[in-house]
């Protein structure tokens, strides 16, 4: 009688998502110092549906501890890109932090954090941001490279853990599923409301040594208004006009007319600058490392 033999049992190995392309689309964009001004229309955009409102306003510290959760948070989002074999376990650490989160949102409804409807709006929100805050601060993309930016955001999603049946597979699915997002399922939110106030508490960053402490305390209340009022006007500034309106968020024409001067201003500082300067730290060594391996 034939036998058929059988290999040892050995540990089963994991094939982690590929994490963006070294320079692609993201990868020039996405660490750029210029994409600080992106992330608050694009968190604004998160908070404004209403199951990822009721779990922020429930869970998070931004409240608390807004400067060690923006830290994070940035952080997190380099490694999506720039992590390399990092960025696969960074997506699953982000799956475990959320894992307990769930509730009830501002319509009634029970939510999970890891529900992909939520999930995949969290995720869904960087790509119209980047479109349309890019071309203020960066430049118009081409429909090639639109395209490739939106398979690199897909890339993105898988890091996170969406499945491909989650998450639009091309622009023209995703145009349909905006659309549909931002008339059905996108509101004002007491979160995103909260995020664009100017009048709210935000604690003093404890950052630097004894003396920059002394001063930023001295001068925080000045400090505080300036911060909060910018971060208002990029946060509708950099929104994508119909999810502006979404949202609630009111603008003018003089209000353009400003962005469109710092925007220019900034389109022109910023690539002047040397890599060790325009680059966050994150996406500077992965850049250095790229470079180094390709001489």
């Amino acid at each position: 009688m034939a036998t058929t033999e059988h290999p040892p049992a050995g540990p089963v190995r994991r094939t982690d998502p590929e994490p963006p392309p070294p320079g692609g689309v993201l990868w020039t964009i996405a660490g750029d110092i210029r994409a600080l001004l992106m992330l608050p229309a694009a968190f604004t955009l998160q908070v404004a549906h209403p199951a990822i409102a009721a779990g922020v306003d429930q869970y998070s510290v931004f409240r608390t501890d807004p400067w060690g959760r923006g830290e994070r948070s940035l952080r997190s989002v380099q490694l999506w890109v720039y992590g390399g074999e990092d960025a696969a376990e960074e997506g699953r650490r982000v799956r475990r932090l959320h894992k307990e989160i769930q509730g009830i949102d501002t319509r009634g409804r029970r939510y999970h954090s890891l529900d992909p409807a939520c999930y995949a709006w969290v995720h869904a929100t960087g790509f119209p941001v980047y479109l349309y805050a890019g071309r203020y601060l960066l430049r118009r993309f081409t429909p090639a490279q639109e395209r490739q930016l939106y398979r690199e955001w897909l890339q993105v999603g898988r890091i996170l853990g969406l499945h491909d049946r989650d998450m639009p597979q091309t622009i023209e699915e995703y145009r349909v599923y905006w659309a549909r997002m931002l008339a059905e399922e996108i509101e004002p939110t007491a979160v995103a409301r909260e995020l664009v106030a100017t009048d709210v508490r935000l604690p003093c960053p404890e950052v630097g040594g004894p003396a920059v402490r002394l001063l930023l305390r001295l001068t925080w209340p000045a400090l505080r208004a300036v911060f909060l009022r910018l971060r208002a006007f990029v946060t509708a500034g950099y929104m994508p006009p119909e999810a502006r309106a979404a949202v609630g968020l009111a603008w003018s024409p003089a209000q353009e007319r400003r962005l469109r001067w710092f925007s220019t201003a900034l389109r022109l500082l910023v690539p002047a600058l040397p890599e060790r300067l325009r680059y966050l730290p994150v996406a500077r060594a992965a850049r250095a490392r790229w470079h180094a391996a390709a001489r």
